[in-house]
């Protein structure tokens, strides 16, 4: 075992700053690395490059060993790297993405996909992933909300719990990872939904609403936190030191490994805040920021800094001995390749039982939106179908964050559905483009991809069109598989409108007006505006991007061998002019539905409802539910829970999983509360006609609040209590909370 802080008496200054330094592989390998952002070389001094202290996106047992090994030899303590990379919902097993995972309400489900991404990307060489991202999200315009498992703090907590756990499960045994948790803080609020945007939010909503995954993070263990590249109060999260210091180390106790997003710190000098890059170095620093990811601010301006005295040599130790620790826990000193051998990740990526799970997982997290005239379940033994759309043979279904995902190990809906449907029985042809204009596509360094896609020529459009009306016309049901692009969610994917692109909302009422019966299936990666295409079909379904197995997990729902229980973790606009719309909104002094205003003066809209065309919590199943028998205990006294129990009555045949959610609402309190706060869940299997009478406990942990300074407020007085199958279908009941 190596003595951390004899082994850092032994170090050189420039051996300690190399440490709080990270780059990209370019710099180590001579083939060209995926990496993000600026691909200019830092002007760093190829003795940084030697004593450099991690690395960014690397992967693969050879590469990531060979680098090591290199590493090793130039490193005169033999001190070895870090390779960190961005295992967001898979390494090579993909599963749905984030937004999707929310929507199974199942924070085990989120943990067990996380052991296998952790033991996956272990097997190829990497000791760190960028994930779980933290951040709430109400505002579908923001790209990276597939990042995000949704709208609500509750849920939100316990999935980055859950994931930490996850990530980090098998760490001591070298086959899991140190989780970093993102982006701290703020960042799912840009003003107008674009990313890299200002963000203002109150203290008391940080606190209330963004603060709290962040903070089971920590609670759970996790190694590491990344800053966002967002202000909060004006100061950039990169070189903000009440968020730094004051809150993640003093108050919260964080011991780990503070990083910056990708040239955050650099980027100090556009948003104002430092003259140049040393400037940069000096206020990132000082703020309690441990490792800069590639920029040079670190690299070439702290050794001039700490001769300059704006920096302390005793600062400068206790962050490079945090990067030490860090690597002592993964037994790096012991082991610098941890294991890994190009046999061993063979063996791990894609084992079948990865495999398995991720089916299990995207069939548990796609979300049925409507379902008239029993259109599904379908007989597929019997059901002529016509499969039409773009994303009908298409395998880019995994999303714009996974990484190491390999397309061509992905079934498509085509070749799923060939697998259950018998010869003859189906037909299946793109019918449209899946965008008139690739050309964003360049915006993201993906110039070949603008080269290889072709649209439709008008002849060929033509002849697509007439060919999906025939099938349509011939099929028993039509299966219309749209959305968006992989690369129009994620990082800078921010957009105004939220519609399906025009010529696919014309396809769909076009061969809608033709079948028999129409299921809309759609990939995407935040939620959409569905107004247009509502009433034209008969039942919709949302696969989010649901990842290597998500066809064969659609196949499982749409042939009714899955009864589907996902349920919205993101509310649905109805229209773009909503946004942000969510479930747990403070009440104005004139709400629609509670005021003795004239309806004139009421908080709505003239041309739009208040409410989300789908409401958070909302899901539709092959089986029904039906609540009854809400009873609540009268009275809470300090200690003591309030019980809560419902019936929960199965009324169809069909077996089914049911999500049964409960929420309060402080009545009056010194602070304003919002309509619904989900404050439990808890699912059950209900057999077909079966009545489950179920629990809920509440106890005075649940009613606190947060105040503007971060301090919990428990305030005596009435509670309306809540229990429903989603955010605007509840049984209503009251308790008081009282001295005694």
């Amino acid at each position: 075992m190596t003595s951390l802080h004899a082994l850092l008496a032994q170090m050189t200054l420039d051996e300690k700053i190399g440490q709080l330094v990270q780059l990209s592989g370019e710099f180590f390998l001579d083939e060209p690395q995926l990496t993000v952002g600026p691909k200019a070389k830092l002007g760093i001094a190829q003795a940084v490059v030697d004593n450099v202290g991690s690395v960014l996106n690397v992967s693969g047992a050879v590469k990531t060993r060979e680098i090591q090994r290199k590493h090793l030899q130039n490193s005169r303590l033999k001190i070895p790297l870090l390779f960190m990379a961005d295992v967001i919902y898979g390494y090579r097993t993909i599963f749905p993405i984030p937004l999707a995972l929310g929507c199974s309400w199942s924070p085990a489900l989120i943990r067990q996909c996380c052991v296998v991404a952790a033991r996956e990307a272990a097997s190829a060489g990497s000791h760190v992933t960028f994930a779980p991202m933290a951040d709430l999200v109400r505002d579908a315009r923001w790209g990276r909300c597939m990042e995000s498992t949704g709208e609500d703090v509750f849920l939100n907590t316990q999935y980055v719990r859950a994931s930490v756990e996850g990530f980090q499960q098998d760490m001591p045994t070298q086959h899991g990872l140190a989780a970093c948790v993102k982006h701290f803080a703020g960042y799912g609020a840009p003003i107008g939904g674009r990313d890299y945007n200002t963000v203002e939010l109150s203290h008391q909503s940080l606190f209330e609403d963004y603060f709290p995954p962040f903070q089971a993070a920590i609670d759970a263990g996790c190694e590491m936190v990344m800053t966002s590249f967002n202000t909060v109060d004006g100061v950039p999260a990169t070189a903000n030191p009440w968020l730094l210091k004051t809150l993640l180390r003093e108050r919260w106790g964080f011991q780990g490994i503070t990083i910056a997003d990708y040239a955050a710190v650099k980027e100090l000098i556009a948003h104002g805040v430092a003259a140049d890059e040393q400037d940069a170095c000096a206020i990132a620093f000082n703020a309690g920021l441990d490792i800069d990811m590639k920029t040079a601010c670190y690299a070439n301006g702290l050794k001039p800094l700490l001769a300059a005295g704006k920096i302390s040599e005793r600062a400068l130790d206790d962050a490079v001995l945090r990067v030490l620790r860090l690597k002592q826990k993964l037994g790096l000193f012991d082991d610098p390749y941890r294991g890994v051998t190009p046999e061993g990740e063979q063996r791990c990526c894609y084992h079948p039982e990865h495999l398995r799970l991720a089916r299990e997982t995207a069939g548990k997290s796609l979300v049925v939106l409507k379902n008239d005239r029993q259109t599904l379940p379908f007989n597929p033994a019997t059901t002529r179908v016509a499969l039409i759309g773009p994303y009908a043979d298409n395998p880019d279904i995994f999303g714009l964050w996974a990484v190491y995902g390999e397309k061509s190990r992905c079934t498509t809906l085509k070749t799923a559905l060939q697998e259950t449907i018998p010869d003859g029985n189906l037909c299946v042809t793109p019918g449209c483009d899946l965008l008139l204009d690739y050309g964003f596509l360049g915006e993201f360094g993906a110039t070949h991809q603008v080269e290889q896609t072709r649209c439709l020529t008008d002849n060929e459009r033509a002849q697509e069109l007439e060919r999906a009306l025939d099938y349509a016309r011939q099929a028993d049901v039509v299966l219309l598989a749209m959305g968006e692009h992989m690369m129009q969610s994620g990082e800078a994917a921010s957009r105004t409108d939220l519609h399906l692109p025009r010529h696919q909302v014309e396809f769909i009422q076009q061969i809608a007006a033709v079948a028999k019966k129409t299921v809309l299936i759609l990939f995407n990666g935040r939620p959409l505006v569905l107004t247009d295409v509502v009433d034209h079909v008969d039942a919709i379904v949302e696969a989010w991007f649901p990842g290597i197995e998500g066809s064969h997990a659609l196949v499982d729902v749409l042939s009714g061998k899955r009864n589907p229980s996902g349920r919205l973790s993101m509310s649905f606009p109805y229209a773009n002019g909503q946004v942000p719309v969510y479930y747990n909104a403070l009440n104005t002094g004139r709400p629609a539905h509670q005021s003795d205003h004239s309806p004139r003066f009421l908080s709505k809209y003239l041309d739009c409802p208040n409410a989300p065309l789908f409401p958070f919590g909302f899901g539709l199943s092959w089986h029904e539910t039906r609540l009854s028998d809400l009873h609540v205990t009268p009275r809470l006294l300090p200690g003591g829970p309030v019980m809560v129990s419902v019936a929960a009555h199965n009324t169809s045949d069909v077996d089914g999983l049911e999500t049964l959610q409960l929420y309060l609402h402080d009545c009056v309190a010194s602070i304003a509360r919002p309509a619904l706060q989900l404050k439990g869940f808890t699912q059950v299997m209900l057999a077909a006609g079966e009545t489950q009478v179920v629990h809920f406990e509440i106890t005075p942990h649940d009613l606190g609040f947060y105040d503007a300074e971060g301090d919990v407020r428990l305030e005596y007085g009435r509670f309306r209590v809540f229990v429903g199958l989603n955010s605007a279908s509840l049984l209503e009941g009251e308790f008081y909370y009282a001295e005694s």
